[in-house]
C-alpha cells in the first residue's frame, strides 16, 4: 500500500486550520482516511473560546480512532460520536449554538480487504480510481448550488443557509447533521486508488479550470500530493486580475492524501 500526503496553510503567518489523517489498524487489516477543511470564521466572534485548529484537532483525532477502533459502526455513526465527543469537550465554556461555532467540512474513506465505504459533508472531495482508470468524484455539491444571492454576506448565509434545510450543512456541534454526509459503499475490488482533498486544492479544477477530476487525480499520481499543491499555489499567485479567486481569498489551506491499494 501506497500513501501520501501534502497539507500546506494559506498564510504562513495563521495557522492551518485543515486535519488530515491515514490510520491503519494493527491487525493489518484496512484503514481510514480523515481529511477536514476547519471553516475560517469572520471577523466578531464565534462563541466559543477555541481556535479552529484546536477543533479540527479534536475532532478528526475522535474521528480517526473511531473509524479504526469501531470497524463494524457506519461512518455516519463514527461522525455522530465524534462531534459529540468533541462538543462535550467545550460545552460547558462555549456558546455551541452560535452559528459560527467551529466547524469544518469532512471527507472519510475506510476500507476492508471487501468493501471502500465513504461520507462526504460540504465542499472537500474524494475521487475514486477503479482498477481501468475510471475516476468517479464523491461530492456533496449543495453549497455550490446555491444561488450566489444566498451567499451574498456572512450574516445571510448564517441566517439562512448555514446548516439549515435548503442550505448546506457542516460538522460543528450537532451531531445528527451526520445523517446528511453523502455516503456510499463500493466492493473493494472496483478500487485501486483514492484521494481526498479540501477545497483548497480543488480549486485546481473548481476554481482555475486547469482540469477535470480526473486529470487532477492523474496528476497526484503520477506526481504526488505536493505537486497539486504547489500548482495551484502557483495559478493562485498568477490571478492578479483576480479573474478566477474573485472575491475568494487568494491563498486556502489546502491538503491531498493519496492511497494506492
Amino acid at each position: 500500500m501506497r500513501t501520501e500526503l501534502a497539507s500546506e496553510p494559506g498564510d504562513a503567518d495563521r495557522p492551518n486550520e485543515d486535519f488530515a489523517s491515514v490510520g491503519l489498524p494493527a491487525s493489518g487489516q484496512g484503514g481510514s482516511v480523515v481529511v477536514l477543511d476547519g471553516v475560517t470564521p469572520p471577523k466578531g466572534g464565534t462563541g466559543c473560546l477555541h481556535s479552529v485548529p484546536w477543533f479540527t484537532a479534536r475532532l478528526g483525532g475522535a474521528l480517526t480512532e473511531l473509524t479504526v477502533s469501531l470497524p463494524d459502526a457506519p461512518l455516519v455513526d463514527a461522525l455522530s460520536r465524534a462531534i459529540a465527543r468533541t462538543s462535550e469537550a467545550h460545552a460547558a465554556t462555549c456558546d455551541l449554538s452560535h452559528p459560527r461555532t467551529p466547524q469544518a467540512t469532512v471527507v472519510v474513506a475506510r476500507w476492508t480487504p471487501a468493501t471502500v465505504e465513504y461520507l462526504v459533508l460540504s465542499d472537500s472531495a474524494l475521487l475514486l480510481e477503479s482498477p481501468d482508470g475510471l475516476v468517479t468524484p464523491v461530492l456533496d455539491d449543495r453549497l455550490s448550488l446555491l444561488p450566489r444571492s444566498a451567499l451574498a454576506t456572512d450574516a445571510l448565509v448564517d441566517s439562512t443557509v448555514r446548516n439549515q434545510e435548503g442550505g448546506f450543512f457542516t460538522a460543528a456541534a450537532d451531531p445528527s447533521v451526520a445523517r446528511r454526509a453523502v455516503t456510499g459503499t463500493v466492493p473493494r475490488h472496483e478500487v485501486r486508488a483514492l484521494t481526498a482533498l479540501t477545497d483548497g486544492a480543488g480549486r485546481w479544477v473548481e476554481r482555475f479550470e486547469e482540469g477535470d477530476w480526473t486529470d487532477c487525480f492523474q496528476l497526484v499520481r503520477k506526481e504526488g500530493p505536493q505537486a497539486l499543491v504547489d500548482r495551484v499555489r502557483a495559478l493562485e499567485r498568477g490571478d492578479t486580475a483576480r479573474t478566477f479567486l474573485g472575491r475568494s481569498k487568494t491563498h486556502d489551506d489546502a491538503t491531498v492524501v493519496y492511497v494506492e491499494f
